[in-house]
């Protein structure tokens, strides 16, 4: 409809110039097509007199009558009013609405997708954790995000690639390496020979188990076998490393959650990629020497400071890998490129943009697009959850997902905003109650499958055919207030995917579900007249078909029972 809608404004803007109402050469203002607040402003509203009137020469409000004068009559706008300093409000004709039911049985599980993307190429780096340990809450909250924006840019026509980003160099592998080595010397937390810097949790004893049994773990089609040499750091090193992945890609899995490349910050200096980044930043002038470092003139490029790049010690800062790592990247071809990362990596943004810039290689400002998620409070009983018997000092995503399931898991770490603190409480997670917005959802989805049962058993066989030639039938408030509440689905996926907030998919989700409760509640569907039944079944259908396109958005299941 809005596409109808922004026809017809513009076939009227060009019957005003035919006319003389305004220049022949004034150009077409990019005006919207929006939904009001509230219908009683109308079905859709555009700004496009407002914009018209400085070419016209004359008041908003006398534009907009002209226009809507102007434009071509449509059997699908019962009336257009002018409101306000010059806005046009259109009412659709409830046919109008009648036929998105066809259109959403039509295009069955494509309903809502788009173009937008024309197939361009656009990455997605998320979850990026440190292969030292099993995977925290944070990181399940960003593996959530970052999957639905995965799924929500596919979903606007862009081709996406999901690509997960191994720090598997530094200090940080070194304490792994050192930990897993002190256990296999029967060194445990605690013991006064324990390393200052070892991590403590329990699952570096199993680590050090498979490491001493010889075991061989297969990880992105490569094996790496254990020597079982307690004095052998470097094998050690890279059996830890490897064990550790291959535990968080298997909880990613249990989570739904797939990528499509698995890069190594240690390819970056083995390849000689961060080495051969430094000098270009040298090469084109924008590095300097001082106290015995290498700088970053990052300050020439919006930076607060200038940054270190390389220490007197010769050792590289955390952001030049970085630097080299987004730059192949856009070697690779991504048009777009959106990372996802905690609220606490935020100071490194800069400085990475700064050294992409500096490389001058054609990189627009603003590449990439930072995604940032705030922390996860986790609830049980009114009390905060915080530690687990394996990790030793933080909750797994494994623990809650055994605790909460994978479908309240997804749901509740991506319904709101990234960018706002998240409170997850496993209670409500787990209750089977309309308190609960997945179950409530879910049910809403079930109860259709649910309602096509009863009409079985009644010997009433669903004719859809029959019910798309009579959807002149849902005429009544309720019908339509839920057509129209269908209808929005296209739009906020193209929402979601231009401002990469996939928990507007959930929220409008539980607006869909209470729209559609709503009406079960208060209409009779499996009547006795076939052609308001079906008429009725065809639209209890396409509010299941949404409802499954837009769970499959969100990564959850849409059961056909509860």
């Amino acid at each position: 409809m809005k596409i109808l809608l922004k026809a017809l404004v513009n076939q009227g803007i060009e019957a005003l110039r035919v006319a003389g109402k305004l220049p022949a050469d004034a150009p077409t203002p990019d005006f919207v097509i929006e939904r009001p607040k509230t219908r009683e402003h109308g079905d859709f509203a555009t700004n496009a007199a407002m914009l018209l009137a400085k070419a016209a020469r004359t008041n908003p409000r006398a534009v907009a009558q002209a226009l809507v004068e102007a434009m071509p009559a449509s059997d699908d706008v019962a009336r257009a009013e002018i409101a306000g300093p010059g806005f046009i409000n259109f009412h659709l004709a409830a046919g109008a609405w009648q036929r998105e039911v066809a259109g959403v049985l039509r295009h069955g599980g494509e309903y809502g997708r788009n173009t937008t993307g024309q197939g361009r190429t656009a990455g997605v780096e998320y979850v990026s954790a440190n292969p030292t340990g099993p995977l925290h809450v944070g990181h399940g909250r960003a593996a959530a995000i970052g999957d639905c924006i995965a799924r929500v840019l596919d979903a606007n026509g862009w081709k996406v690639k999901r690509e997960f980003y191994y720090n598997d160099a530094g200090v940080q592998i070194e304490n792994l390496a050192r930990s897993t080595q002190a256990r296999l010397r029967g060194l445990k937390p605690g013991d006064a020979e324990w390393p200052a810097e070892a991590y403590n949790g329990d699952y570096i004893q199993d680590v050090a188990d498979a490491y001493l049994r010889g075991d061989t773990v297969e990880i992105e089609g490569h094996a790496v076998t254990a020597s079982g040499d307690v004095e052998d750091i470097d094998s050690i090193r890279r059996f830890a490393v490897a064990y550790l992945r291959n535990e968080q890609n298997q909880d990613l899995a249990a989570f739904g959650v797939e990528f499509d490349i698995y890069f190594l910050e240690s390819s970056l200096y083995r390849d000689g990629k961060v080495e051969e980044t430094v000098r270009e930043l040298g090469a084109k002038g924008h590095t300097y020497e001082e106290g015995g470092a290498l700088w970053l003139r990052s300050t020439d490029f919006g930076d607060d400071k200038d940054r270190v790049m390389r220490k007197s010690d010769g050792t590289y800062t955390y952001f030049v890998p970085d630097v080299a790592y987004h730059l192949s990247k856009w070697q690779r071809g991504y048009e777009r490129a959106i990372t996802e990362l905690g609220a606490d990596h935020h100071g490194s943004l800069a400085r990475v943009r700064a050294g992409l810039q500096a490389l001058d290689v054609g990189i627009p400002k603003g590449w990439p697009e930072y995604v940032l998620h705030q922390m996860v409070t986790v609830m049980r009983g009114g009390e905060e959850v915080k530690l687990s018997k394996r990790a030793g000092s933080y909750l797994t995503l494994r623990d809650l997902i055994e605790e909460a399931g994978r479908d309240a898991t997804r749901w509740f770490l991506i319904a709101r905003k990234p960018d706002s603190q998240l409170v997850f409480d496993i209670d409500l997670a787990r209750q089977q109650s309309n308190d609960n917005p997945v179950f409530y959802v879910q049910y809403a989805h079930a109860r259709v499958a649910a309602l096509f049962r009863q009409g079985a058993e009644k010997g009433y066989a669903f004719d859809q055919a029959n019910g798309l030639a009579n959807l002149a039938r849902l005429d009544d408030d309720g019908s339509l207030t839920l057509v129209v509440e269908l209808s929005r689905y296209p739009e906020v996926v193209e929402a979601a995917g231009q401002s990469l907030e996939p928990h507007l998919v959930a929220q409008y989700l539980r607006e869909l579900a209470y729209a559609f409760h709503t009406w079960y509640a208060n209409t009779p569907v499996l009547v006795e007249e076939p052609a308001l039944r079906d008429a009725r079944l065809a639209l209890a259908q396409a509010v299941q078909q949404v409802l499954a396109n837009g769970l499959g958005l969100l990564g959850v299941s849409a059961p056909e029972r509860m």
